[in-house]
């Protein structure tokens, strides 16, 4: 099997957890996941299966989506209310106030990553590092929340919507929107409800994909590799040059089909032999005026 499973990760499970199910449920080795959730949190986890284990990292690289309850007043150690509680404090702010400070998070951010993340440093977790109760400065990192809306107010919590950026913490967000508030804040709940193109509607429980298996079925709801990356342009090579796509090898402009797409300098693309075969993702370089490969996907 090669492909990917848009997963509907439970609370309660990590996304190791899940990764470890599918391994027994799938018979199969290979399977990585992309954009790791936390245990507490539920939503889309895309899984790579076989082969397109190769792809966790272009896939991970895409905008996110979570929708998200803000519990205002209450600081813990770990920025949602699976932590211990370190402080508590009224909510005197009026909605307005707590709608502007949200709002003013749009944009590109400098956020701190939280101790408890599975972030590492000299190959050790930072969570594991905070369980010990060491502390670790971590620089700020640059994100962008493309989108934020305020789905409801009924303080002293808030719900919201959050488009960003990979590597965003929205744990982090929420005690930031706390500070700003002068009374602290905790996540509450998180979900993923997109990942790339992935989303909630079309994700699959671990008992579904279990009944797949069981009846036979499992191709139904893997992903084929080349489907996951539409975002990327599609590029066929002339015949002269199937043999070297498919040995992985560069690939010159003048043997490849570019009518209808506008190559610059860096432009990922999806590369087919000129008999539909997906070979794998390559980049153009201007200035050799050829594509180079950057995951070879071929059988």
């Amino acid at each position: 099997m090669n492909g990917i499973i848009n997963i509907y990760k439970e609370p309660g499970f990590t996304s190791f957890d899940v990764v470890a199910k599918l391994r027994g449920i799938l018979k199969q080795k290979r399977i990585g996941h992309t954009g790791t959730l936390d245990p507490a949190a539920q939503g889309v986890l895309p899984v790579c299966i076989g082969k397109a284990t190769k792809l966790c990292e272009l896939l991970t690289d895409g905008k996110k989506t979570y929708e998200a309850v803000l519990l205002l007043g209450v600081s813990t150690d770990t920025l949602d209310m699976e932590g211990q509680v370190l402080k508590t404090c009224p909510v005197l702010c009026s909605e307005k106030e707590v709608r502007e400070i949200i709002m003013s998070f749009r944009g590109e951010q400098e956020q701190i990553p939280p101790m408890y993340s599975a972030l590492k440093v000299n190959g050790k977790k930072m969570y594991e590092l905070a369980r010990e109760g060491k502390v670790i400065e971590r620089k700020p990192r640059k994100v962008v929340f493309y989108d934020i809306e305020i789905l409801n107010i009924n303080l002293p919590e808030v719900t919201i919507r959050v488009t960003c950026s990979k590597g965003t913490y929205i744990r982090s967000l929420c005690d930031d929107i706390g500070n700003k508030l002068g009374c602290g804040a905790a996540m509450k709940k998180l979900t993923r409800t997109q990942s790339g193109g992935f989303n909630i509607n079309e994700a699959h429980r671990l008992s579904e994909v279990e009944e797949f298996v069981k009846n036979g079925k499992a191709e139904e709801i893997i992903l084929p590799m080349d489907e996951a990356l539409s975002k990327y342009p599609e590029i066929k090579t002339s015949r002269y040059a199937d043999k070297a796509a498919r040995n992985g090898n560069k690939i010159s402009e003048n043997f490849c089909i570019t009518e209808e797409t506008d190559i610059s300098d860096g432009l990922k693309v999806r590369l087919y032999d000129s008999e539909d075969h997906f070979i794998g993702i390559y980049e153009y370089r201007n200035r050799e005026k050829l594509f180079k490969p950057v995951k070879i996907l071929f059988e």
